[in-house]
This record gives structure tokens, C-alpha cells and sequence, in this order.
């Protein structure tokens, strides 16, 4: 046979089999802010996701698995357009990632039209999963652990009036409606509900309009990274000295920052679905080969992704490795495991995460600050749904 001859056999055979292999090998789509304002988010996310295959593999059903990582600074349009060549040019099966409502939002069209899981690891605001048959949270949804924070907060904080004081987003507003409703359900009373501007926010005549109206308590809501400046300012005004609690949604208390707080978080209320102290074995092991592998610590971005990860393997060993985006999503629905958070499960009408709430104080512990859990609320279900 000529060398011409070979070549054109390698070619030919290479064209058949290009298929074959493209077929084996299944890809994911994240999408997250590894520049930008939200940086230690994506960072976060992208570090979990890889923790994940490297605790279980990179084949899934004789898969292989492919993670295409992708940089969206944390802007929508930017996220947009990534999805775009995502699911055109790359073909993944799977969009993850999503470090804020706008961006699936953004998103959530497009997968729509493809037929492709988006598996949301970070967004919060509880109506996402509703903006296409093709989302599946594995972060949190905002009103489930509000509503379970504001009824405690009536009946068995010894809290009778609150100001609420949140970011001027969805899910702020998310947060401030939730809360209201619940602490005012269970015989508490709203004095005022303030929203702060989302970018470059000044808190303090926020907190002296708070301070004026001295309620029992200020329930705050804020971006993970904005806590800090809101404390420090709300210790600097007195009010901690002023017999004001001091009230907080998980997101203030992110335990990758949190000591950037610093003491001012001491003896800090929250309720939410994650903290890096949760008792067990399965969370000691995660927190411990995310500091080894990324140096950084987890938090509830960490833990959404890793938990991204799990239930895009698990429906892929479902399937028998079959990619069909609707079959995905029908083989997600109703899953249920053991998370480093506590058990979990998929809704299988709302395709949202169901998992604890758990109450948590902030206390020194081996050196750093971190979010201590004292009540367990087991499993409650979105009160928004």
C-alpha cells in the first residue's frame, strides 16, 4: 500500500471513529466569576467542582467527563454569550455554575431551547427553577431558610419588633418579604423594611433611621462580601451598645470571609443551610481537601457545586450515560443523598434542592470564627412554592 493510500485510510478512519469518541465523552459547561467583584465566588465554585472528580472520578457510566470552565466576570451579557458557544460550539450536556440571580435569569432561555440541564450552584432567589423545565438547584433557595428564621425569631428569640435593612435586588427583596411575612405571622412586628443600593451601598443613614426607631432587633441582608463593612459600621454607630440584636441571613456570615469580620460577629444569629462546621464526617473531609487542594475555605458556593457535581453523576449513572437533556432532568427529579451540609433532595415538582436549615451562632473555635449550629430545622420545604 502507498503512503498515500495509508493516509487516506488514517483519515477515513479517523472521521468514523471522531464521532464514536465525541459520544464517550460528556461535557460540562461552568460558568462562574473568576474576575471581577465576585472572584471568590467563582473561585469557590471552580475549586468544588474539581474536588468533586477528584474524589469520584472523571468516568460516569463508561463517560468520560469534561469540565469546560468559563470566566463571566459576573456580568449577565458576558454569561449569556459563553452559554451561547457552549451549547453551540462546545455541545456540552450540562450548563452549570450561576453565581447570581441575573445570570440565570440570562441563561435560562437559552437551555430552554437546547434541551440542556442547567444545574444552579449558586443563585438564590426562589422563583429561578420556575424560568425553565430545564434548571435543577443545588444551592439554596432564600425564602425557606427566611421563613424559618423569622417564625423563630417571634416565637422563641424573644424578638417582638424588627427593621429589616436589605440589598435592592431580587433577592434582597426575596429575603425582606420572607421574613416579614413569617416574623409577623408568628406575632412579631416589621417597624420599617429599608433597601440599600446594591452597588457601592452607604449603610450608615440607613443604620441611624434604624437606631431611631429602636426596635428589639435589625435583620440585615447583604451580598457575601459586604458584610463586613455593614458590621464594622454597626458597631462604630453604637448600636451594638444600644440593646439593637443583631440579626443575619448565611450570605453576611460567608464562611470563607467571615473572619475579615472579625469580633463583631461574635455571638452572631443566623439561620441558613451550610456552615463549614457541620458536624460530620463527610463535611470534615470536604472542608479539610478544600483548603488542601485550593487554600480556601468552603462555603455555601462550595458546597452547591460539589453538590452540582454529585447530582449531574448521579443522573448520568441513572441514564446508563444517556445525554438526552429531558431524560437528565426526569433522572434528577426526586433524588436524594448525603451531602456535606446534611441530606438533600431534589423536589420532584418544583426541581429544587430540599435540605436542613440550621440555626447558627459565631463563635471562636481552633483559631478562626465560625458559624456554630444550635437547632436543626429537618428539611422544610420553599413556603414560596
Amino acid at each position: 500500500m502507498s503512503k498515500r493510500s495509508v493516509l487516506l485510510a488514517c483519515v477515513v478512519s479517523a472521521a468514523l471513529t471522531a464521532p464514536a469518541l465525541a459520544q464517550d465523552t460528556v461535557k460540562i459547561g461552568l460558568i462562574t466569576a473568576l474576575t471581577g467583584p465576585f472572584t471568590t465566588t467563582g473561585q469557590e465554585m471552580q475549586a468544588a467542582a474539581k474536588l468533586y472528580m477528584q474524589h469520584h472520578g472523571n468516568t460516569v457510566a463508561g463517560k468520560k467527563i469534561e469540565l469546560i470552565i468559563k470566566d463571566d466576570g459576573g456580568v449577565p451579557d458576558n454569561s449569556k454569550r459563553l452559554a451561547q458557544e457552549l451549547i453551540v460550539n462546545d455541545k456540552v450536556h450540562f450548563i452549570a455554575g450561576m453565581t447570581l440571580t441575573p445570570i440565570a435569569l440570562a441563561i435560562a432561555p437559552l437551555v430552554t431551547e437546547a434541551k440542556v440541564p442547567l444545574v444552579n450552584m449558586g443563585a438564590a432567589t426562589g422563583f429561578i427553577p420556575s424560568r425553565s423545565p430545564y434548571i435543577v438547584r443545588t444551592s439554596f433557595s432564600l425564602p425557606t431558610g427566611i421563613a424559618v428564621f423569622g417564625d423563630w425569631a417571634a416565637k422563641q428569640g424573644g424578638i417582638k419588633s424588627v427593621v429589616t435593612l436589605v440589598s435592592d435586588y431580587a433577592p434582597g427583596i426575596d429575603t425582606e418579604t420572607w421574613f416579614k411575612k413569617s416574623f409577623e405571622a408568628a406575632g412579631g412586628t416589621v417597624l420599617e423594611s429599608m433597601r440599600i443600593p446594591l452597588a457601592n451601598p452607604d449603610f450608615a443613614p440607613f443604620l441611624q433611621r434604624a437606631a431611631d426607631k429602636k426596635p428589639d432587633a435589625l435583620f440585615i441582608f447583604v451580598p457575601s462580601g459586604q458584610g463586613s463593612s455593614l458590621m464594622r459600621q454597626f458597631v462604630e454607630r453604637g448600636l451594638d451598645k444600644s440593646g439593637i440584636k443583631l440579626l443575619a441571613t448565611g450570605d453576611v456570615l460567608d464562611d470563607q470571609l467571615i473572619d475579615n469580620i472579625g469580633d463583631v460577629a461574635l455571638g452572631l444569629v443566623s439561620a441558613y443551610h451550610y456552615s463549614d462546621a457541620h458536624p460530620s464526617e463527610l463535611n470534615r473531609k470536604f472542608t479539610a481537601d478544600m483548603e488542601r487542594t485550593a487554600g480556601i475555605r468552603a462555603n455555601m458556593m462550595g458546597v452547591g457545586a460539589y453538590d452540582g457535581m454529585a447530582l449531574i453523576y448521579k443522573a448520568l449513572e441513572k441514564t446508563g450515560g444517556d445525554t438526552d437533556g429531558t431524560r437528565l432532568v426526569e433522572a434528577m427529579k426526586g433524588m436524594a443523598w448525603e451531602s456535606p451540609r446534611g441530606p438533600i433532595s431534589i423536589d420532584p415538582n418544583t426541581r429544587d434542592i430540599v435540605q436542613n436549615i440550621y440555626l447558627r451562632k459565631v463563635e471562636r473555635k481552633n483559631g478562626r470564627l465560625q458559624n456554630v449550629e444550635f437547632q436543626t430545622f429537618p428539611m422544610p420545604k420553599d413556603p414560596s412554592k
